[in-house]
């Protein structure tokens, strides 16, 4: 059973950070590309970050570039997302995401594993 669990939501001010983090378990993560996903109320899911098997590849939307950092911990299982100078508009649900096929790395119906997201609040 794979399971995904995201921590470290909030609510904050705009220009604050947040760091989330993404424990995965059940799956071989060393062999499985990361994203971070959000959608916010009346929005679809958007892309906002990946990183490939080892971190060597990362993409960033272009909404976030810049202020975003992701990156992982093989030994520890994990995927941080490193969130800083947040906007009220970075207020979503932010979901954690992995895939083991050669798929697009962007795409939310690329990613077969999926955690519960946590909830990012930016106030304005």
């Amino acid at each position: 059973h794979v399971h995904l669990v995201e921590s470290g939501g909030g609510l904050v001010q705009a220009g604050d950070s947040l760091r989330l983090s993404c424990a995965a378990s059940g799956m071989p993560f060393s062999r499985t590309t990361m994203a971070w996903f959000r959608q916010a109320p009346g929005k679809e899911r958007e892309f906002v970050a990946a990183i490939s098997r080892s971190g060597g590849n990362i993409w960033y939307a272009d909404s976030v570039k810049g202020r975003f950092t992701v990156s992982r911990d093989n030994a520890k299982n994990t995927v941080y997302l490193l969130m800083n100078n947040l906007k009220s508009e970075d207020t979503a649900v932010y979901h954690c995401a992995g895939k083991d096929v050669v798929s697009v790395i962007r795409s939310p119906s690329s990613y077969a594993y999926w955690g519960q997201g946590t909830q990012v609040t930016v106030s304005s």
